[in-house]
């Protein structure tokens, strides 16, 4: 399965013609939020390939014809993919959480969890230590990490943490063996 995952940032090139010849073989575009429903759409009627997302913290509407799978373990062909948008919760507002309240999301799933597993983690947000900052807004979520530990996951999927932020590698490999990568921008990814 090939994956044009996006995040955070609309690309021009993309959101051009250029996309076809680009990324006209990717068999899904999986969003790991804080990006229009314009570009999302155009993406999609681009490529002619289904949109799987999860919000991010400034998400307010959900793009047309998406699959949202935020709370959700959603199979694509025969991939489990678990969703779980949002940030820390550093204000008010919405797709925003606590890690106490990341956790009860993430026990809501213990059943789908327990029968089915998941090979690709979507989230917004990073795991804590793993890709996130030192400023509280950028955190990553602790529950994730022990996702990771207890079903070693193939992939890790979020954004959140723009690469102009902080110079950082876009991959790294969680002791769990799960490869996790930010996908600020966009990046193309065979499973």
């Amino acid at each position: 399965m090939k994956i044009l995952a996006v995040a955070d940032e609309e690309e021009s090139f993309l959101w051009s013609g250029q996309v076809k010849d680009y990324a006209g073989d990717v068999d899904v575009i999986i969003s790991c939020g804080d990006l229009s429903c314009d570009y999302l759409d155009f993406l999609v009627s681009m490529l002619n390939v289904p949109l799987i997302y999860v919000f991010g913290n400034h998400d307010k509407s959900a793009p047309a014809g998406g699959i949202c799978i935020d709370g959700k373990i959603f199979t694509f062909n025969g991939t489990n993919i678990l969703g779980l948008g949002g940030s820390i919760r550093y204000r008010d507002g919405v797709n925003m959480y606590t890690e106490t309240e990341m956790k009860r999301r993430i026990l809501k799933l213990k059943i789908p969890l327990w029968l089915k597993g998941f090979d690709i983690l979507v989230t917004h947000a990073p795991a804590r230590g793993f890709g996130d900052l030192d400023d509280f807004p950028h955190w990553g979520f602790e529950s994730f990490n022990n996702l990771m530990r207890n079903y070693q996951p193939r992939l890790m999927l979020h954004g959140h943490v723009h690469k102009r932020y902080k110079r950082m590698p876009s991959e790294i490999i969680h002791p769990s063996g799960t490869r996790i990568i930010n996908v600020c921008g966009h990046k193309i990814i065979s499973v």
